[in-house]
């Protein structure tokens, strides 16, 4: 742990208070100063990226979580097949993220994709719609391709979740006259609920910081459209190589992230039994 998460944390907080251009261990650096945080205050382009980035999580945590919530309760019900069923519901957490990235790519492609095909056949549309290369679409676009990765985890969690919970208690439900409401409400919500907000907590975390999804489908375009924290932050140290700037990104970043998860800790203590 120490090698692998506790010196690349000090690593980059140590970066991220002295201007570096590119780092190499050992290196001698300058002198302490603020001066990367200064501009990341003043950083246009920085607070765009928190705003994507929050919209990102926002739309793809919430519909992943509905989708992967309907689809594990739809499974949990006795049907011919249902083994196969559940199977095909989480084929897509299987496939690796560069490939599952690269066939929306094709998938959303404004000449040979099948959306556009369809679309333009149901004459929902007039003309070929390029969804990645818009500002008003790239980020839904690139949303779609996240929740699609993601609602099978949803799916897994809740569908475990709900084989947990004691027959005895529908059984008594039943025998009480309750409905289907009022037995999801005080019964399936409240014995998923702990689950529930295990996986919201880390997909929220996984979504924020996502990057391959969005660095093969757009770059963080267009016009920085679709930039999140992530992409950022890869784009700094990388592409201009202000490896110390870059660093405040992600110090900054990964302090959202940490005060993001007690907030949720705290907020999501609950006891069913």
């Amino acid at each position: 742990m120490a090698l692998v998460v506790l010196y690349p944390v000090a690593a980059a907080v140590n970066m991220s208070f002295h201007r570096v251009d590119i780092y190499m261990p050992g290196t001698r650096q300058g002198p302490f100063t603020l001066v990367n945080y200064a501009a990341l205050a003043r950083s246009a382009a920085f607070w765009q990226s928190v705003w994507i980035s929050t919209e990102y999580v926002a739309i793809s945590v919430v519909c992943a979580l509905l989708i992967g919530f309907g689809t594990a309760l739809l499974l949990n019900q006795a049907f011919r097949g249902r083994a196969v069923a559940r199977m095909l519901a989480v084929l897509p957490w299987a496939v690796p993220s560069v490939v599952a990235a690269n066939i929306w790519w094709w998938i959303l492609d404004p000449t040979y994709g099948i959306l556009n095909w369809v679309l333009l056949r149901l004459g929902v549309i007039a003309q070929p719609v390029n969804w990645l290369a818009s500002p008003a679409t790239a980020l839904v676009s690139v949303s779609i391709a996240t929740i699609w990765k993601g609602y099978p985890f949803f799916t897994i969690m809740v569908l475990a979740g709900l084989q947990a919970i004691p027959r005895d208690l529908y059984d008594a439900a039943a025998v009480d006259g309750g409905g289907p409401v009022a037995v999801f409400r005080s019964i399936t919500l409240p014995g998923v609920r702990n689950i529930l907000a295990l996986a919201t907590l880390l997909t929220v975390l996984w979504v924020f910081r996502e990057f391959t999804y969005i660095w093969v489908l757009t770059g963080g375009g267009p016009v920085r459209a679709t930039e999140t924290l992530a992409v950022m932050t890869y784009r700094e140290a990388f592409s201009f190589f202000q490896m110390g700037f870059a660093a405040a990104v992600g110090v900054v970043t990964l302090l959202i992230s940490t005060v993001a998860s007690i907030l949720f800790i705290r907020q999501s203590g609950f006891e069913f039994y």
